[in-house]
């Protein structure tokens, strides 16, 4: 929120050749309790002046000679950080009125000066720059804010990554299809399980060995998008040798509730014979 202080702390510089239309604008901006005001005679100083301090709001004389009010405001569009101008022309004629809010000034004040009109135009014009510039910073905060939770969303996960690797013997990741697209540990050597992409294996070598019992009832589970824990997978090997697993997994879904696949870990079970 936009306060009467916050308008009145404002910085504004006052352009005008004329060293007594300066002099009146000051006196009235002060009298009205505006305490950041300057002001210069010479247009050819206002970039280097704008650039320095970054004025809330420049009254601008359009009528100057060696460089006019059109041609400074150009020159301020080569160094504005942002799209608002902030600039208010004074102005005698009334043609060059619509030519300078085609040329970036966000409003004008005629001459001669209304003292009502001066106060209520340069008050107006003070919140909406104000304002702007809020919006500015929160988008600015708010985007700050997005890059720290998503760099803390990173590290979380390589904190979990870590400590599932320590857990369990291996990590996995299937797409919605069932593809394995991500592993950690030996999958392979322990399960003949091929990574699409990853590794270059025939497909046939997931299906030996395998419980058939055991795996129809886990592909159910997963078929019905549910998770599992410590489910139990058995493998007979080539030399006769039985093998014994724990998996747990469970489904994942985007931001629409799209199913997009499983994420789980997997140990061997030790028998006494190992």
């Amino acid at each position: 929120m936009i306060t009467s202080s916050d308008i009145l702390g404002a910085r504004v510089l006052i352009v005008d050749d004329q060293e007594t239309n300066v002099r009146m604008l000051q006196r009235l901006l002060s009298d009205a309790g505006y305490s950041q005001v300057t002001a210069t005679l010479r247009p050819d100083e206002v970039l280097a002046l704008h650039r320095q301090h970054d004025y809330d709001l420049i009254l601008l004389d359009l009528q100057m000679p060696g460089m006019d009010g059109f041609q400074v405001m150009e020159a301020l569009k080569t160094i504005e950080r942002d799209p608002y101008l902030p600039v208010i022309v004074l102005t005698a004629q009334p043609g060059h009125k619509l030519r300078a809010l085609n040329a970036g000034a966000k409003d004008f004040i005629s001459k001669p000066l209304d003292l009502t009109e001066v106060h209520t135009r340069i008050r107006n014009m003070l919140e909406v720059r104000l304002l702007y510039r809020q919006l500015a910073l929160h988008n600015s905060q708010l985007e700050a804010t997005i890059l720290e939770r998503t760099q803390e969303l990173r590290i979380s996960e390589a904190r979990f990554r870590s400590l599932t690797e320590l857990a369990a013997d291996w990590y996995w990741e299937q797409d919605e299809s069932g593809a394995f697209t991500k592993v950690s540990g030996p999958v392979l050597e322990m399960l003949g399980i091929q990574v699409d992409a990853l590794i270059d294996a025939p497909q046939d070598t997931q299906q030996i060995g395998w419980n058939e019992s055991e795996r129809a009832a886990l592909l159910k589970r997963i078929a019905a998008r549910e998770p599992f824990l410590d489910f139990h997978l058995s493998r007979q090997e080539a030399d006769g040798e039985r093998r014994q697993f724990r998996v747990s997994g469970q489904p994942i879904f985007d931001r629409t509730c799209r199913f997009i696949g499983y994420r789980g870990v997997g140990v061997e079970v030790l028998t006494d014979g190992h």
